[in-house]
């Protein structure tokens, strides 16, 4: 219901700016900016559902071969124990366990591609368990917060950036992500767990204490690293647990005496249907931000707080990131664009372009996710998924901000 709401507002005031600009300034062409950034979002979320058409397909055929060969089942009894209390409404040993792994696996290691395709298989099988099928579950909720808070632990793609841009040091910027996505993760899932009224028992605190020392213990290993070799060993360990995870499964299968090629094209197809169901949600969310960024109201919104913090007397040097903050929650290629318009005006070493680099990798893109994986199943009330998901990505941000400045 939420997203229904957020959706109409943000068209709402896209038009309300329009109006203003055209009675205040006489500005005439925003009614065209705004229309073609619709038509230009329209057929960017079919680029985008196009591009994930390959990838899924892919994963979709590799998982399946994981569930034959028994190794989701695996993975479900490995993770049963924490697991089984975030998400009580799943039976142990159910397929939807193992995916779920899958999927916060890849997150962390900053696999985004792979990430997607396990989490629109965990939402099929958590579907599965629905009753109501277009309402969400208890289940689905503490998976999109835990989707949305992006735990990860190698922000490959954000180093990358920052190498290209020029940066003196890439990863510098390594720790405060880790440190601000883990606050973001804890926060989200202790505030969910409130919510949802999951008991605090001594195995769900020793796991989350778990997660704070591995987020730790990876932050203390890196800063022992220099650039080149954080870059090198991140990307390298990303790709070779992520390459071991598909030899495990075809092994697995061969092992069980399947007849693997047929097993993955059999999930291929899956893929395919997934891909081409979740078209009508991205272009809905998009063109609506489109819409949003193109009337100008992020930059006005920008200004006001600006003037703001500085009347209050504090440091105005975090505002310059306020429009990546913004736009992370309602498109990872938009707060993109914003991480990388920053560096380009200010340079990559600059305090602001590595706050916005923190920001950007501080949580996922929760809007994004909220249309991608709840319209893979056909889940059009959302209940209080984005109220808990925006949450953690207003802890993260306000987790970089604070670590920038540690740090920087």
């Amino acid at each position: 219901m939420i997203l229904n709401y957020i959706w109409i507002a943000f068209i709402a005031i896209a038009f309300l700016m329009a109006i203003g600009k055209t009675l205040i300034d006489g500005d005439l062409q925003i009614w065209s900016d705004i229309m073609n950034s619709s038509f230009s979002q329209a057929s960017f979320a079919f680029e985008v559902s196009l591009g994930l058409t390959g990838i899924l397909t892919l994963w979709m055929g590799l998982m399946k071969i994981g569930e034959r060969g028994g190794v989701i089942e695996g993975m479900s009894r490995m993770i049963s124990p924490f697991f089984s209390r975030l998400f009580p409404g799943i039976p142990k040993g159910h397929p939807a366990m193992g995916a779920i792994f899958m999927n916060v696996s890849a997150n962390m290691l900053g696999l985004d591609n792979a990430a997607t395709p396990m989490g629109l298989r965990a939402m099929q099988e958590m579907q599965t368990l629905n009753k109501n099928k277009d309402t969400a579950t208890d289940a689905m909720i503490m998976f999109l917060v835990l989707n949305s808070s992006g735990l990860c632990l190698i922000p490959v793609s954000i180093m990358m950036y920052r190498a290209q841009g020029g940066a003196e040091n890439p990863s510098d910027i390594f720790i405060p992500i880790l440190v601000a996505t883990g606050i973001a993760t804890l926060v989200g899932l202790i505030a969910l767990c409130i919510r949802q009224r999951i008991r605090m028992d001594w195995v769900l605190w020793s796991w989350l204490a778990g997660i704070a020392c591995v987020v730790g213990g990876v932050a203390w290993v890196f800063s022992r690293m220099d650039a080149e070799q954080v870059k090198t060993y991140s990307t390298f360990g990303a790709n070779f647990i992520l390459f071991s995870v598909i030899i495990a499964f075809l092994a697995a299968g061969v092992r069980k005496r399947i007849r693997v090629y047929d097993v993955f094209i059999e999930g291929a197809k899956d893929g395919f249907k997934t891909a081409v169901g979740i078209i009508p949600y991205l272009v809905a969310i998009l063109v609506a931000i489109g819409m949003l960024r193109a009337s100008g109201a992020l930059d006005v919104f920008t200004g006001w707080v600006e003037s703001f913090v500085g009347f209050c007397g504090f440091d105005t040097q975090w505002v310059g990131a306020l429009p990546t903050m913004l736009m992370k929650p309602l498109s990872g290629s938009g707060s993109c664009a914003m991480m990388l318009d920053v560096m380009k005006a200010n340079g990559p070493d600059a305090f602001v372009s590595k706050l916005a680099a923190a920001v950007r990798g501080s949580t996922d893109t929760t809007f994004y996710i909220l249309a991608v994986y709840f319209g893979s199943v056909g889940i059009s009330k959302t209940r209080y998924a984005a109220g808990y998901a925006l949450l953690a990505d207003i802890t993260g941000a306000i987790a970089a901000v604070f670590t920038a400045y540690l740090f920087f």
